[in-house]
């Protein structure tokens, strides 16, 4: 008989999703997971991280890292507790973060986790603010965004897990922060709970001339998250030399054929040559994994001290994973989107 520790519930790639994904795509599968060999050991979900970058793992188009493959257990960052250890690094009892996926349990050779921060509020911080969107929004900033006290920064996603963080560092850094969100609760919270300057609903019929007159001196940094007709807002206000940090583009991850309307790329590219201004995209591990303690020696002491706040959006179950991440890619979250796949 399989100890019950070792029963493992993952969900799988079921189907390669044309536009959005459904629920077909995914498959829920239980398993028995094999005993722990010398060097391993075993792990239990406590939180599973729902990140838009997962839809492009779906896809077999060419990227930068691989798809996940049908039958293949989804990709996803984790807290995890150790159940049992054969590794001398790792004991019962320790939590630690990694790329351990969408599953309930998993067994891991140590290559792939890392113990998380002590004392945090909830362990999941690991996953947003202190994890891999905190890093994200930080490094990408930091050094694309090479931001100016006094400059003006908008960020797209404002109130997400990446965006939320870009702005207030920003503030840290002295700059003037207008978000970009979608719905008049999430603006609200931007401004009056984060400390944006301004903050615009992109679902707005004049939300280009909102932008315009939140940004009277046009704009120095565009964090890009969405693309889309923000993207298009945006551009006219860049400013000569601004830096674009291009770290996603949501609004077009589910699209399954090219946009229709007039061809935009010649005054785009026209406005980035005239005004000198700098697009960069990033991957933020490849990029920037060796300045990991950079960031937390950072982060840490603004999160401790109130100068960065973080929101999370908790769906209870593993079971609730594939819908929480369809929302997702339609911007029905508020805050960090993960899973309590099991109690603390």
């Amino acid at each position: 008989m399989s100890d019950p520790l070792t029963l493992n519930q993952r969900f799988v790639l079921a189907s390669r999703p044309s536009g959005a994904p459904t629920p077909e795509n995914f498959r829920l599968e239980r398993e028995a997971l094999p005993d722990l060999q010398d060097g391993q050991v075993l792990l239990k979900t406590m939180y599973l991280s729902l990140d838009p970058y997962m839809r492009g793992r779906m896809s077999d188009a060419p990227s930068y890292a691989a798809p996940v493959q049908i039958g293949e257990v989804m990709t996803g960052g984790a807290v995890s507790r150790v159940e049992q250890s054969n590794h001398p690094k790792f004991h019962t009892g320790d939590l630690v973060v990694g790329a351990t996926g969408w599953q309930s349990h998993s067994i891991s050779d140590g290559r792939n986790i890392m113990p998380i921060p002590a004392g945090l509020p909830s362990p999941s911080m690991a996953l947003g603010v202190l994890g891999m969107p905190g890093m994200t929004a930080y490094m990408g900033l930091m050094d694309i965004g090479q931001p100016k006290e006094g400059e003006t920064l908008v960020v797209a996603a404002a109130s997400g897990a990446v965006g939320s963080v870009v702005g207030q560092v920003a503030k840290i850094k002295g700059l003037r922060a207008v978000g970009v969100a979608g719905g008049a609760e999430k603006c609200k919270y931007v401004v009056e709970e984060l400390g944006f300057d301004a903050c615009i609903d992109h679902k707005a019929d004049d939300f280009a001339k909102q932008l315009a007159k939140a940004c009277p001196n046009g704009i120095d940094i565009y964090y890009e998250n969405v693309g889309g007709h923000v993207f298009d807002a945006v551009v006219p206000l860049l400013n000569p030399k601004a830096r674009i940090p291009l770290c996603g583009l949501i609004a077009g991850y589910n699209a399954a054929e090219a946009p229709t309307g007039p061809d935009r790329l010649p005054m785009l590219q026209r406005t980035l040559l005239t005004k000198r201004v700098r697009i960069q995209g990033f991957i933020v591990f490849d990029d920037y994994g060796d300045r990991q303690p950079e960031f937390i020696s950072h982060m840490v002491p603004w999160v401790r001290d109130g100068k960065v706040k973080f929101r999370e959006d908790v769906v209870e179950g593993l079971e609730q994973a594939p819908e929480a991440f369809i929302g997702l890619l339609e911007g029905r979250n508020f805050g960090k989107l993960v899973v309590r796949v099991a109690q603390d």
